[in-house]
């Protein structure tokens, strides 16, 4: 048999390693901790799942969702404009099952073999692959902590700019937990405006951020519609990951080709799912700072708690993750994840696995509740790496 070039040498996730350990060590009888993938435990809310419920029992809702309907537009336009202050028209729209798979798709009707796509280092793996799945050559720019792991536009090769025809963006980020503020995004703008550069930002986190000012959405900058669409997503914001469902939204242009992509490989997003995203989109918003509080807090009793046994870590910014440097008697984050995991039963993802950058650095998720962080933190301490 010949299989694909391009893919042959795709490795397994490490993801995919550490979990095989970890079976490995529960069936020895050990305890562990999964720190992890970022899948939210906090509940959904009532009201969202008794529309679910409801609406599972129709069976006219789940034909192909071909269209998506206009109370679920309507439902999106008013939260841009209650949220960011941002009009956003109809065909500025459209549904994704998930940001993964809006980020694995996008490049297709964007970008032709062989053309350039800047993409973060360190970053979420998908900004990279869903590109080189078009056929598009990666450049990569630096996220460096010395900048705030904030893009440094100057530091672009002129070149590489004129010639890129799309940037990935993500703030606030993962894996690095930075935000960025309307100052960053009028920089971006600018930058893709001059080389005419299209923009695609991650902004799955936006209600995540924890001591500066909420998050706000790239579109808030007059221009960026003439220039880039974002993903915003109702997994991490009202716990509904498992629903699959996230907006692409922003350039008509963009949006309408992206629709016509769309309609080769998918038929849209179960009615049932749609009602209950409508219900989330619509209803009672305190469930956005319950998550924020409590993530907050899980992040505080982590990283206080850490410090506190010698691992000098610092406190994330935003998203559901944190960032922490390795200890120095470590040679590679994935040689300290084993490590940790074999001597302490505690998983987390090696930095590299991010890109060449996050060497040096692992990934913790914060979806344990907090005295399941203390009791990590317990065995942390117990297996004497610091």
């Amino acid at each position: 048999m010949k299989f694909s070039k391009a893919f042959g040498e795709i490795k397994t996730n490490v993801l995919t390693e550490l979990d095989n350990m970890k079976i490995r060590l529960e069936k020895e009888g050990r305890d562990t901790i999964n720190f992890s993938i970022g899948t939210p435990d906090f509940r959904p809310d009532k009201h969202v799942l008794s529309v679910l419920k409801e609406a599972s029992g129709c069976p006219e809702l789940f034909k192909y969702g071909l269209y998506d309907s206009e109370e679920l537009i309507d439902a999106v336009i008013n939260w841009y404009k209650r949220r960011y202050n941002v009009k956003v028209a109809p065909e500025n729209i459209t549904t994704i099952n998930g940001s993964q798979e809006g980020m694995a798709h996008i490049s297709f009707p964007i970008c032709d073999k062989g053309d350039i796509v800047l993409t973060p280092n360190p970053g979420y793996q998908i900004f990279s692959f869903g590109p080189l799945m078009a056929g598009a050559d990666i450049v990569t720019y630096n996220l460096i902590k010395e900048n705030n792991y904030l893009i440094d536009f100057n530091s672009i090769p002129e070149e590489t700019a004129r010639k890129a025809k799309m940037i990935v963006v993500s703030y606030p980020n993962n894996p690095v937990t930075a935000t960025a503020d309307y100052l960053f995004y009028e920089r971006l703008v600018a930058f893709a405006k001059k080389y005419d550069i299209v923009v695609v930002h991650d902004n799955a986190y936006s209600e995540l951020v924890y001591d500066d000012e909420p998050g706000i959405s790239f579109l808030s900058v007059p221009g960026a519609f003439d220039i880039g669409i974002e993903f915003n997503s109702l997994s991490k914001s009202y716990n509904l990951t498992g629903l699959r469902l996230s907006f692409a939204i922003g350039n008509k242009e963009i949006i309408k080709r992206f629709k016509a992509f769309r309609s080769q490989i998918d038929y849209g997003i179960c009615g049932a799912i749609q009602k209950a995203a409508i219900a989330a989109l619509n209803g009672p918003q305190d469930i956005l700072e319950r998550n924020r509080t409590g993530y907050k807090k899980r992040r505080d009793a982590l990283c206080c708690g850490l410090n506190e046994i010698g691992w000098k870590v610092p406190f994330s910014k935003g998203t559901m993750f944190t960032w922490f440097p390795i200890p120095e008697n470590f040679s590679s984050s994935k040689e300290f994840a084993f490590k940790l995991l074999e001597e302490s039963g505690i998983l987390c993802v090696p930095g590299d696995s991010f890109g060449s950058l996050g060497e040096g650095y692992v990934r913790m998720a914060l979806v344990q509740p907090i005295e399941v962080i203390e009791k990590a933190v317990q065995k942390i301490k117990e297996c004497k790496l610091f």
